[in-house]
């Protein structure tokens, strides 16, 4: 019995399959996870961006809801070139600031309900399904 076991001690065969199996999944989902978060990141980078820029286009307008409609124009001329959103699921609000007079408020909200990632959220923690980001402008003239 001990010649046995000095001879599977020194057999090292095999070793390789399992720490292969130990850590491959640890690392799959590692990298689900990067993937994930990775498409994630850059919907919301999408919506903030459009945010932002549909608030610029705002600063053209001479009236609130002039303004209001510059905004939603932008977007809706321009949430197309951005591959990973759906145009169909973003909404707007476009309104003065209620706190602050002087300035505009631009409100992109868009629903990521339907990007890829969410087939993992059985094994991943994954943040919200709702992408909201908003952007100010100063108005000129006061």
């Amino acid at each position: 019995m001990k010649n046995l076991t000095i001879k599977l001690s020194k057999d090292s065969r095999g070793v390789a399959a399992i720490e292969f199996a130990l850590v491959f999944p640890v690392f799959l989902i590692v990298v689900l996870g990067i993937l994930a978060y990775g498409i994630y990141i850059g919907a919301t980078h999408a919506t903030a961006q459009l945010a932002a820029e549909s608030a610029r286009a705002s600063v053209a307008g001479l009236s609130n809801t002039e303004r209001t409609s510059l905004s939603e124009a932008y977007i809706k001329a321009h949430a197309a070139s951005y591959p990973i959103l759906d145009p169909s699921k973003i909404i707007v609000e476009a309104a003065a600031a209620p706190a602050q007079p002087d300035e505009f408020r631009v409100a992109v909200r868009y629903d990521a309900s339907q990007l890829p990632i969410w087939h993992f959220a059985a094994f991943l923690p994954l943040p919200s399904k709702t992408i909201e980001r908003t952007a100010t402008v100063k108005r000129g003239g006061y």
